[in-house]
């Protein structure tokens, strides 16, 4: 028997894994913010795959039910992600001048 069970271990490197992406997380500038949130769609990306391939390798039904949540979560993740970077994109973006063209030119020239 080992001295430590597998389970304590993995425990260990989740809590761990946990603490340092969230000091890693919170240090970003905030300009990285955008390419941090395609960093992790990618990341949620490979999930999604990862997922398939365990449901496909599996061969009771708890486990096809498994992955096909584990799929359609990491989905659900990967959208919302794409549709929040692209809302953040639009921050950026510089406003049209359409409104100052809008002006009549009576009132542009000062009658």
């Amino acid at each position: 028997m080992d001295p430590v069970s597998h389970t304590v271990i993995n425990l260990i490197i989740f809590v761990l894994a946990i603490y340092v992406g969230y000091h890693v997380v919170w240090t970003v500038t905030p300009a990285l913010h955008t390419p941090l949130m395609a960093v992790t769609n990618a990341i949620s990306a490979i999930v999604i795959v990862g997922a398939m391939l365990a449901a496909a390798l599996t061969e009771s039904g708890l486990g096809k039910t498994m992955g096909v949540l584990a799929v359609a979560l990491a989905a659900v993740n990967v959208f919302g992600g794409f549709l929040v970077t692209r809302r953040m994109l639009e921050m950026f973006k510089k406003k049209d001048k359409k409104a100052n063209s809008s002006v009549p030119a009576a009132k542009a020239e000062g009658h």
